[in-house]
């Protein structure tokens, strides 16, 4: 197996008992990186001697016997709006370009706590919102990868990198992940601190992963968790034990729900297709479950929360930064300034009682089933992509993670979108490992779900 192959618990799992060194793994990524990167130009930022540097630090720390974290000389990719201390942070923008921060964000703190090597910065959209990065889908780089996290979704992907961080405000993890045919996950609101990352709006900025396997996602995400005194919305907590929860065995077999969700008009043919023989390949296990009408109003608030708190936290540069600033950005920032508090507020107040209204979902399925994009990735790259189909979850705060389980006929991604009850994240991880694990059992039919006999589906509305 080449090295660049390996997932991230396999690489910390060969670097652990000595059969492959942190230096060798590195080396083998650079290869690999420049190999590919002229084709799908996922990094920002990559200096290759001080990637290298930290790979043959991490082997003599190995050497000299010292404690090993659970990600020590794995390498991973940061997406460029979280501060490293070593690195450019330039948000994606040319009004940063050069800016070197004096200290890590929290997420890369953790990381390199753990033993990671940070091997470089990967492409965001302009400030992790829509104007495009130079990124292309290593699919077809004539398609866009998605964004905002347009890079990590993408050298993961490509295997330049066995796993990278990212970040979702709106779509910006599941929806590259989707494009790009790799595990996306976003946890619960607040589980993962953003202290030292750009921020857009409080309410909605998640920190997510991309990995290879429901696992390594796990695995990373459980690293970064935490409290963070300068994160509000963090809060003290016993440190998850998603890596082993998610490769355990359920007690039962999980049960879905399958949602159309009010974004079900933007499901193109080749989706609704593909999900009607994913829940027919479930059979029992799956039943469709109608939500009401009362969601609907989950995608203006989030515009309008979205909108406010970007035109707060961007005020200086939207006042400064002239035709440096898209006009996408421009124009967002100035629909942010023309809400009005009370309209800002009650779009705030509508979390809590649509999280409230999922709950006899969750007490009855182990996770909502629906799509992670409209389609398979969009064809040009003046676009990044429509997020609908992500919208209502980030609102909403809940944990969810993307699998590649599907193909379009055109060969490309489709990403299989799983939702948990919120600060159910580790529930959440095992039942998309089960899923994963029990479809391979099956084999792949036409659309690449697994076969079985055709039932029909169960539909229900929640009580």
């Amino acid at each position: 197996m080449s090295l660049c192959a390996l997932t991230v618990s396999e690489a910390a799992a060969e670097i652990r008992e000595g059969r492959v060194a942190a230096a060798e793994l590195v080396a083998a990524c650079l290869a690999r990186i420049a190999e590919m990167e002229p084709r799908i130009e996922a990094w920002a930022f990559l200096d290759r001697d001080h990637a290298m540097r930290q790979a043959e630090a991490a082997d003599q720390h190995r050497k000299e016997g010292k404690a090993l974290g659970p990600l020590h000389g794995v390498p991973l990719g940061i997406k460029d709006i979280f501060d490293t201390g070593d690195m450019p942070t330039e948000f994606g923008s040319r009004l940063w370009t050069g800016r070197t921060p004096r200290h890590d964000a929290a997420p890369v703190a953790a990381l390199r706590g753990a033993g990671a090597v940070i091997l470089g910065k990967t492409v965001t959209t302009e400030y992790a919102y829509f104007h495009p990065g130079k990124t292309r889908n290593p699919h077809d780089p004539a398609r866009t990868p998605g964004g905002s996290s347009s890079g990590s979704a993408a050298a993961v992907a490509a295997a330049m990198v066995p796993g990278a961080i990212g970040s979702q405000t709106n779509g910006s993890v599941i929806r590259p992940a989707a494009f790009c045919g790799v595990v996306g996950f976003k946890p619960t609101h607040g589980l993962i601190p953003r202290s030292g990352a750009l921020l857009l709006s409080r309410a909605l900025d998640h920190v997510g992963v991309f990995a290879r396997s429901v696992e390594d996602a796990a695995l990373m995400a459980e690293v970064m968790a935490g409290y963070d005194e300068e994160d509000p919305d963090t809060r003290p907590r016993a440190r998850p034990p998603f890596a082993a929860v998610a490769s355990s065995e359920p007690p039962l077999p999980p049960r879905f729900a399958f949602v159309r969700t009010p974004a079900w008009e933007h499901a193109e043919p080749v989706t609704r297709d593909a999900f009607a023989e994913l829940v027919v390949a479930l059979g029992e296990a799956a039943a469709e479950v109608e939500i009401g009408s009362s969601f609907e109003r989950a995608f203006d608030h989030h515009r309008v929360v979205m909108e406010v708190e970007m035109a707060h936290n961007l005020h200086r540069d939207y006042e400064k930064g002239g035709e440096a600033l898209s006009p996408t950005l421009r124009k967002l920032i100035e629909r942010g300034r023309g809400h009005a508090a009370v309209d800002y507020a009650r779009a705030l107040a509508g979390v809590a009682p649509l999280n409230d209204a999922l709950d006899s979902v969750f007490d009855e399925f182990d996770a909502i089933l629906t799509p992670a994009a409209p389609g398979e990735a969009p064809r040009g790259l003046d676009s990044t992509g429509n997020p609908v189909f992500c919208t209502m979850w980030t609102y909403l705060g809940t944990p969810a993670v993307t699998l590649p389980l599907l193909r379009s006929e055109a060969g490309m991604p489709l990403g299989v979108q799983l939702v948990g009850r919120r600060d159910n994240d580790a529930r959440l991880l095992r039942t998309a490992s089960w899923l994963v694990k029990t479809l391979a059992r099956k084999g792949r039919g036409r659309a690449g779900v697994a076969s079985a006999p055709a039932r029909p589906s169960r539909k229900r509305k929640p009580s």
